[in-house]
Parts: C-alpha cells; structure tokens; sequence
C-alpha cells in the first residue's frame, strides 16, 4: 500500500471507526425514568469528530450514572444559529452547548485572543496555553459570564483560507478578498488589518453565501471544510494556519448545580475525557484529508506565514489587540508563544 494510500486508509477509520454508536446517541430519546434530561447543541456536522466523540461521552455518562441523566446530540446547528445557541444556554433552552471560541467571544472577549493572528506556531503551543494558565484564565472568564464551561477545550484545528475566485499566495493577493468569517471581531479585525473585506455570516448560511457568491471565500480548519462539502464551492485553499481555533463545551450554570455532585463529576470527567481524544482526531484528519479535498479538484497553495504575520505587525494589529486585552491576559499568551 502506497503512503498517501495509507493516509487516506487511516482517515477512513478514524470516521468510520468512531460513527458507528454516535448515530444511536444522536437521535435518541428521551430515555424512561432519566430523573435530568438535557439538550447537547452543536454546528458541526454529524460526521465531525467534536460530534462523534460528544456522542461517545453521551453513552459513558448514561451508564455511569444508571440513566439518570439523559443527554440528546442535536448537530449541524439544529437548534439554531451558533449565536442563537449562546443566548439558548444563558436562558436554559439548551443544557450544553459545543461553541468555538472566536463566537463565544462575541459574549466573553477574552475568548477571542485564542485567534490571535499567526501566535501558535504548533499544537505543542497550543496545548501549552490552553491547559496552563492562559487557559484558566479565559475559562474564570467564560464562568463571570453566567455559563458552567468543561476543563479542556476541544481541537477545531488550524484555519485555512478557501477560494473560488483567486488563489491565496502573499498578503497583496489578499487585498479586497471578499472573505465570510465567524460573527467574531478578532478574525474580523485579522482580515481587515490584510486588506481584505471580511463579512460576518452564522456558519450555517456559509454554504450558500458562498455558492451566491455572496462572499468569494472563507476560512475553516479542513476536517469542517470536508465534513460540510464546503470544497464544492470552493476552487483553492492556501495553508495559511493564520489561526488556531478550539471548542468550548459550555452550557446552563442553574442545570449543571442542579445535579447532584456525584453526576456532576460524571458528566464533567466524560467530557473531557472525549476532549482530550477529539483533540487527537483532529489533528490525524488534518494530516490526511488534504489528498482527499485534492482528488475532489481543490488547489492547494504553501504560503510564506511570516509574510503574513509582517503584514499585521505593521498594521498595528497586536499592539490594538494588546490594549483591548490588557497586559496582564497578553503577557501570559506570550509567555508560551514569545513575543508578538
């Protein structure tokens, strides 16, 4: 078997392997005698490893807890917008919410400097930051703000820009791109400091803004660009790694005290522990997925990141982001990432 056979093999298995019990997961019911049911909204796609794993740590915690706590998958934005779904979990509507960081930052701002522009160069920098004490401090934020939030973050990968019209190879070629990004002022301000035009769209509108033309491109890890065919509408995607995004798994403050403490732990230490392996299934798909998007006719382009990360030096980018976040949450990025 040839390499990149094997590559695609190994894709293969890490989708297939895992979404044979999700499916039960997700469309199950309300289970009898469950004394505390709850609602699990996400935007992904059902085949993307943050709802096959969510589905697997739904089945450990019926069982550890004899069925009493009943937890309903509902994907692929289900429920409603990603920005719907942050009021829904404030109010109770839904229970738990998986929510990327640049979003939630519309309600916790300090979420938003996980997407600060070309900062990790690497997953070991990511994982550094977000488990220490960069990490502990958004998440002491996510809780100020009224929502309970899990320990570890869950892996959305490394964004890259997709196009239909023009390829991405230098920051010059990028000026006046017409891009779709998250309702996230961070990645609006990324993008706007390269001299593109950044519109702000819910992901599930993406599609479609994008096969309107409405916007010429976007931005997303690869393993979202697969999972929702986004590559249909899209011709090239450059390999920017411009930022790292992860998913906070938060939701009701009032329904997570509501359990008793024994289920509380349950449900916590399940989630995590489905993090911690989605984190991995992420970064197995990254590596693979890029001959499979190729064979379905997507260009793919190396770009110079340093070029870029210049670019929004001298814009003035992390020195405005630095003052918005003060020293203090900046100083304690830098200490895992260096200088910015």
């Amino acid at each position: 078997m040839t390499k990149e056979a094997t590559k695609t093999s190994s894709r293969r298995r890490v989708l297939s392997g895992l979404a044979a019990l999700p499916l039960v997961s997700i469309v199950s019911s309300r289970a009898r005698g469950a004394e505390f049911v709850w609602k699990y909204a996400t935007g992904q796609d059902p085949t993307h490893p943050v709802n096959l794993r969510a589905a697997e740590a739904i089945a450990r915690i019926r069982e550890a807890t004899g069925g009493r706590v009943e937890i309903n998958l509902f994907p692929a934005n289900q429920l409603g917008s990603d920005t719907d779904l942050i009021s829904q979990a404030r109010s109770g509507g839904v229970e738990i919410l998986n929510i990327s960081s640049s979003i939630l930052a519309t309600l916790v701002p300090s979420c938003g400097m996980l997407n600060t522009g070309f900062a990790f160069p690497d997953y070991d920098h990511v994982w550094r930051a977000m488990d220490g004490a960069f990490g502990d401090h958004v998440r002491a934020q996510i809780v100020k703000s009224g929502l309970f939030v899990t320990d570890k973050i869950w892996n959305n990968g490394f964004r890259q820009v997709s196009s239909s019209t023009r390829k991405i190879t230098t920051p010059d070629s990028i000026k006046g791109f017409k891009i779709r990004v998250p309702v996230a002022p961070m990645l609006t301000s990324l993008f706007q400091s390269l001299g593109a035009s950044p519109t702000p769209i819910n992901f599930n509108e993406v599609y479609s803004a994008l096969q309107t033309k409405i916007v010429e491109g976007q931005e997303n890890a690869l393993p979202l660009i697969y999972t929702t065919k986004l590559y249909e509408v899209q011709t090239s995607i450059a390999m920017t790694d411009h930022v790292w995004d992860g998913f906070w798994v938060v939701g009701n403050r009032r329904a997570f005290a509501g359990l008793p403490a024994d289920l509380r732990a349950i449900v916590a230490k399940e989630i995590d522990r489905s993090a911690i392996e989605q984190r991995q299934d992420v970064v197995k798909l990254s590596d693979t997925l890029r001959a499979d998007l190729q064979a379905k006719g997507i260009t793919f382009v190396d770009v110079d990141r340093a070029a870029f990360r210049d670019t929004l030096g001298k814009s003035g980018f992390y020195k405005n982001w630095q003052a918005k976040f003060g020293d203090e949450l900046w100083n304690k990025l830098q200490d895992v990432v260096g200088p910015l």
